[in-house]
């Protein structure tokens, strides 16, 4: 029985690691594939690790995960040479039969043959075998050489379409975990309501949703915060740019994009309006909510998210606002963005257990709004949106 202690923040159950491994090594069966091998740094888009050990990478420090076909896991990470006490400790991993340390980083580039070593110093076990790469763009160029090179007589093959198939579509497990998560952002859009005025700097809002957040148990996770006065649209700003004091009569807009407890990520969006908030304002906002509206109603399994991407792209030029040119709607999990991605080249279709988030927006003059929200897909459809923060401009 896993028994993580005081120490450690909330994991996932053994069993659903089991059931994870289980359709893992189902699909490397179908490709007659031996080893699965993946690595990630960080948790905003690093799933991969997550998803097999309930590890998260941090910090842009690697981990690098060997999944055999018929044996326990090995773990390369940064940490000390032998022998000091490899990282992350003993009691924290399940499935994992050896953890394997150096201290490379990316930033020392001719570390990479550190952890080229040792995971080379398994892989040879097996010199033949079929080694599926799992979130190729992860793989660094001069790791994926050194393995390739010193490995001649293996087979290598791209295994995330598999593996993202598997992930994409959620437990009953990870659901709860989804709707906990957005439960979380409900509690921090309510404490911002009460510390958003004139006078502090966007960057204070930011700092106010992290303090919540980690209160609520999040780990990770971004906050976007926009504001400007009327007549000028407020839209999302990372922290670089996030200087701005708060004025009477500001609308503001803020995301709470951070990953609740044991790990899964949803995400909020909703405006502010310091004082009554102009018309302009309101009309974007409605825009909005009316291509989210509808999005939900094309949201059934086996959609194609493309058309329901350029649909909604069609209704708010309809409305006289803008087009969106990156990325309104799409999956999450352990990534903050996951597959499907709602635009054209997805070859993913809508699955039943799937969870989504919705964040189209509207422009209307010199107004931008926008309505973010998660839904899990059900057998006919999505379900009810599991943020219960009013779909409203909230008046301060």
């Amino acid at each position: 029985m896993f028994n993580p202690g005081e120490r450690m923040t909330e994991s996932v159950s053994t069993a659903e690691l089991e059931r994870r491994w289980k359709l893992a090594r189902k699909a490397m069966a179908d490709k007659g594939v031996d080893i699965l091998v993946m690595r990630c740094l960080e948790e905003y888009l690093g799933s991969y690790v997550r998803w097999f050990t309930d590890i998260p990478a941090r910090h842009t420090y690697p981990f690098f995960v060997i999944f055999p076909k018929d044996d326990e896991m090995t773990i390369v990470s940064q940490g000390p040479f032998p022998p000091g006490e490899p990282y992350p400790p003993a009691w924290s991993v399940r499935g994992v039969k050896q953890r394997l340390n150096s201290p490379f980083l990316d930033s020392l580039n001719w570390t990479i043959q550190y952890e080229a070593d040792l995971a080379l110093s398994e892989l040879k076990k097996t010199p033949s075998a079929k080694i599926g790469w799992v979130g190729l763009p992860h793989i660094p160029a001069p790791l994926y050489n050194a393995i390739t090179k010193e490995m001649p007589k293996a087979s290598f093959v791209d295994m995330t379409e598999e593996i993202d198939l598997l992930k994409a579509v959620k437990s009953p497990e990870e659901q709860e975990l989804c709707v906990r998560s957005a439960e979380m952002q409900d509690k921090i859009y309510e404490y911002l309501k009460t510390v958003i005025q004139p006078g502090i700097k966007e960057s204070d809002i930011y700092a106010h949703a992290h303090y919540m957040g980690t209160k609520l148990g999040s780990e990770r996770g971004l906050i976007l915060v926009g504001s400007a006065p009327k007549g000028k649209p407020a839209r999302f700003k990372y922290r670089r740019y996030q200087n701005r004091v708060l004025q009477d009569g500001d609308q503001v807009a803020v995301l709470v994009e951070l990953n609740g407890p044991a790990g899964m990520y949803t995400e909020i969006a909703r405006p502010f309006s310091l004082g009554k908030p102009h018309q302009e304002l309101v009309d974007a906002f409605g825009i909005s909510l009316e291509a989210q509206e509808l999005a939900l109603s094309m949201l059934k399994p086996g959609a194609d998210p493309a058309a329901i991407h350029n649909a909604c792209n069609d209704l708010v030029v309809k409305r006289g606002s803008e087009p969106e040119l990156r990325i309104c709607l799409h999956g999450q999990g352990y990534d903050l963005v996951e597959r499907p991605m709602f635009q054209n080249g997805e070859t993913m279709r809508i699955a039943e257990g799937m969870n989504i988030t919705l964040h189209p927006s509207g422009l209307k003059n010199n107004a931008w709004a926008t309505v973010c929200d998660n839904y899990l897909v059900g057998k006919n459809g999505p379900g009810k949106c599991i943020h219960k923060f009013p779909k409203e401009i909230t008046v301060l």
